[in-house]
């Protein structure tokens, strides 16, 4: 089953959530999705951005060090509370060893505390590093962030999803996911960035950018 119709599966199950919960979740995303400017966002041709964030272990990784190996693949995600960033990981995951073939090196960054992330690698059986931006702050540099609407707030709070706990602020920030390839010189090539967090990169199109470099 490809990615999207998994996604689609998702969707399909949500609407069947109680409407206190579905009504707010779902005006929420399509009214970023509507105003959110993907121009706005890193493009192709530009320099990425230099990072230096800690994995999941606390240990500092930075852009320079992973570019000095080869072609770097950033996938960006909302946290381990979101379904549709699970099955993005998880396609990814499923193609880690093509990847990695290639000489690609594949990374996730989301806002969420090294031990929050070392949970959700565990949990989601991830073999590649997963990364802290802690309070969005690179996320900003590239243009994609989303600061979720408080009436969000009691939505989360009523299905247990502590955003404070889990990010180590309550800003209700998360990254707009996206999926960017970069050059072993650091140039962008390729990305994914969409306002609507229910779409994503299928693994095999990020792929077939790794075959062309």
């Amino acid at each position: 089953m490809s990615i999207s119709e998994q996604l689609n599966a998702v969707t399909e199950q949500f609407s069947g959530a109680p409407e206190e919960i579905r009504g707010p979740i779902t005006a929420a995303r399509l009214d970023f999705a509507k105003s959110f400017d993907v121009n706005g966002a890193i493009q192709p041709g530009q320099k990425l951005p230099a990072f230096s964030l800690p994995d999941s272990l606390n240990k500092t990784i930075s852009s320079s060090d992973l570019l000095a190996k080869g072609p770097l693949l950033i996938t960006f995600y909302r946290g381990g509370w979101c379904p549709y960033c699970n099955i993005a990981l998880h396609g990814l995951q499923a193609k880690l060893a093509d990847f990695k073939a290639k000489g690609v090196t594949l990374v996730a960054i989301s806002p969420e505390l090294p031990d929050t992330s070392l949970t959700t690698a565990e949990k989601e059986k991830l073999e590649f590093p997963v990364l802290t931006d802690e309070g969005n702050k690179y996320a900003r540099q590239l243009g994609i962030v989303f600061k979720q609407p408080d009436t969000l707030r009691p939505v989360f709070a009523k299905i247990g999803n502590d955003l404070l706990k889990r990010n180590g602020d309550d800003s209700y920030e998360v990254p707009v996911p996206a999926t960017i390839l970069v050059g072993r010189d650091g140039t962008v090539r390729n990305t994914f960035v969409d306002g609507d967090y229910t779409k994503r990169l299928e693994p095999a199109v990020a792929l077939e950018w790794v075959e062309a470099l």
